[in-house]
């Protein structure tokens, strides 16, 4: 019914013209003394042929919105989907459809090389960059004083920071790749605290990790990428205490005793660029780090979430379960 009315709407112009028409010859009939039966007569059989011809008339309009609505609805918007042109005027915004299809067809081709080079030359970047800090690396490795360990610090959270440009930039390429295989959780929660091995002695920080003995369905070398962020995260902010790695369930959590989040800016932490009111104050914060984790588990199919309150530590907790298996 509802279509039948728009359809109506459509042709008021028309339906207006015919009512007045009529109109116009029954008053002036009846001006003139005639019978009025032999205006009404025609108009009646008028009205009848009118409707044998607008039905199917209305069944083509009617087929046509459809065709119309599923494009919109699937998002599939190519030329063979969509009715043919039956006019002129179809046939000219059949026309403008076309020409911004080839328009945004040639942007999608041009934004994708713009992507590949970027990618490119980031990628050739992040190589070029990590031979000065193996280098300096290298000179470091012999001396032992506390300037030296600190420095080694700050060359870890640099690698760290290169990674992170990587990550960012792969994540929509489509290129990017995600292998599912079991993997051994303590082989990946041992490479991310070995990592960060140093920092922990050198801010006499403690440790609290007990062998997990947990294998998880997963992509190991994106899973680490976010464990790693995670315990960096929770360095970054932890004064003093320590860090804690246990799974509980089902679910891999990292808790520190750190400054914690502000409740009002917590259901937001994993906004791109989101930083918070405790963020603003630390220079170091850029708001990427936990937005790149939920990205990555959720292409993974995991869950992550944080709880925490202002001055009473945070708790990162990783859903070790995949919602979803896709397979290519």
């Amino acid at each position: 019914m509802k279509d039948f009315l728009a359809y109506l709407s459509e042709k008021k112009v028309f339906i207006v013209y015919l009512t007045v028409t009529a109109a116009f010859f029954i008053v002036s009939f009846l001006l003139y003394d005639l019978p009025l039966g032999a205006v009404i007569y025609p108009c009646i059989c008028a009205v009848i042929i009118g409707v044998l011809f607008a039905l199917p008339a209305y069944f083509r309009h009617r087929a046509k919105v459809k065709r119309l609505d599923t494009c919109i609805n699937t998002g599939i918007l190519e030329l063979s989907e969509l009715p043919e042109a039956v006019s002129e005027t179809e046939e000219k915004y059949r026309k403008v459809i076309e020409t911004l299809l080839e328009r945004e067809a040639k942007a999608r081709e041009k934004a994708g090389g713009d992507y590949a080079s970027m990618i490119d030359y980031y990628t050739m970047w992040v190589h070029q960059i990590k031979t000065p800090i193996s280098s300096m690396r290298l000179k470091l490795q012999n001396e032992d004083t506390p300037l030296a360990r600190w420095l080694r610090l700050d060359l870890s959270r640099i690698e760290g920071y290169v990674e992170m440009v990587l990550a960012y930039l792969r994540l929509d390429s489509p290129s990017t790749d995600y292998v599912i295989k079991e993997c051994d959780l303590d082989g990946i929660v041992r490479a991310g605290v070995k990592k960060f091995s140093g920092e922990f002695i050198n801010r006499g920080l403690s440790l609290e990790y007990e062998p997990l003995n947990t294998k998880i369905l997963t992509d190991e070398k994106w899973l680490q990428f976010v464990f790693e962020q995670v315990l960096s995260n929770a360095l970054k902010y932890t004064k003093e205490g320590g860090i804690s790695v246990y799974v509980e369930d089902n679910r891999l959590c990292v808790k520190d005793t750190g400054i914690g989040i502000n409740a009002a800016d917590l259901p937001r932490v994993f906004e791109r660029g989101y930083t918070g009111r405790l963020g603003r104050e630390d220079k170091r914060a850029s708001g990427i780090g936990l937005y790149l984790c939920k990205r990555i588990c959720d292409a993974l199919g995991h869950e992550i979430s944080i709880e925490s309150s202002e001055g009473s530590g945070t708790v990162v907790k990783i859903g070790l379960e995949r919602k979803t298996f896709e397979f290519e």
